[in-house]
């Protein structure tokens, strides 16, 4: 199993870090121990992650300006791939922000943040529907930040919470560098998507791949990682990496511990006899 993938035109190893969990709760304000959230992306790059997943609505600014505040001057291989088209209200509530004008200023916003005069990848988050993909025009969007590109500003475009006719679409504006799409051990909606990515050599990065602020909870799963004596968090990743060979995985944490256990999961090897059994759940 390859442990690393092209994305854009960088090879990234396929287990990284989202860096979504180092703001404060529910992602906005700062996080409860600066200190604590700085130590967990040094260590991500000690242990050899060299693509990390970030959004300047993160905090907002804060988890950008974290980054920045431990890894800058960043490391040659490093990837920092973000996203953009939302903002947070004083309450914190997540909100469209889709207009042209408005992912204009989110990409400025992100290089200004995370010290930068070009980013590596954007990802485009379609907020059509906020808990899942929803068909629909992306087009004035996608054009926005296929110009960012010609100017120089971005280097690669990317989409989120998308759907397959969505990325067909976009792929006719402007060359797609990955897709990051909701898909775990229990989700798998996008099956035939990763398989059509994959094809393509597009690499696709599920967000929450270990369920996200609802762990995974499965009696099956936590069966298998006994019998494996790994973590059911390890073998859901395991599981992710063995699927497909274009899946990149960002789990997050702002734990040390939590992350060198999550890393770990690489070394993860599951039989078919696992595998089979992990398919059913």
């Amino acid at each position: 199993m390859s442990t690393t993938y092209q994305l854009g035109d960088r090879t990234v190893r396929r287990l990284g870090y989202g860096a979504m969990q180092l703001a404060g709760p529910g992602v906005f304000g700062p996080p409860r121990d600066r200190e604590a959230a700085l130590a967990v992306l040094r260590d991500a790059v000690a242990l050899g992650v060299n693509h990390i997943d970030t959004s300047d609505f993160y905090g907002p600014h804060i988890t950008n300006q974290l980054i920045r505040e431990a890894l800058h001057p960043y490391p040659e291989d490093l990837v920092i791939v973000t996203k953009v088209s939302a903002r947070r209200d004083a309450q914190g509530a997540w909100l469209p922000a889709t207009s042209p004008k408005e992912l204009r200023e989110a990409v400025h916003d992100n290089l200004r943040n995370l010290g930068l005069d070009v980013l590596e990848v954007v990802n485009f988050r379609s907020m059509l529907d906020v808990h899942g993909p929803a068909e629909g025009s992306l087009e004035e969007q996608v054009t926005t930040l296929a110009a960012l590109r010609e100017e120089g500003l971005i280097k690669h475009v990317g989409l989120s919470n998308v759907t397959m006719k969505q990325v067909e679409d976009a792929r006719r504006i402007v060359p797609i560098a990955c897709v990051q799409n909701m898909y775990n051990l229990v989700h798998r909606n996008d099956d035939s998507l990763i398989d059509a990515l994959a094809r393509d050599g597009i690499p696709y990065v599920p967000f929450f791949p270990l369920g996200g602020f609802s762990p995974l909870q499965s009696d099956a799963l936590s069966a298998v990682a006994a019998e494996l004596g790994a973590t059911p968090m390890q073998v859901a990743i395991a599981w992710l990496l063995q699927r497909s060979p274009n899946i990149l995985l960002i789990p997050g944490t702002s734990s040390s511990a939590h992350l060198r256990e999550n890393l770990k999961a690489a070394d993860l090897v599951l039989s078919s006899d696992v595998l089979a059994k992990l398919d059913r759940i």
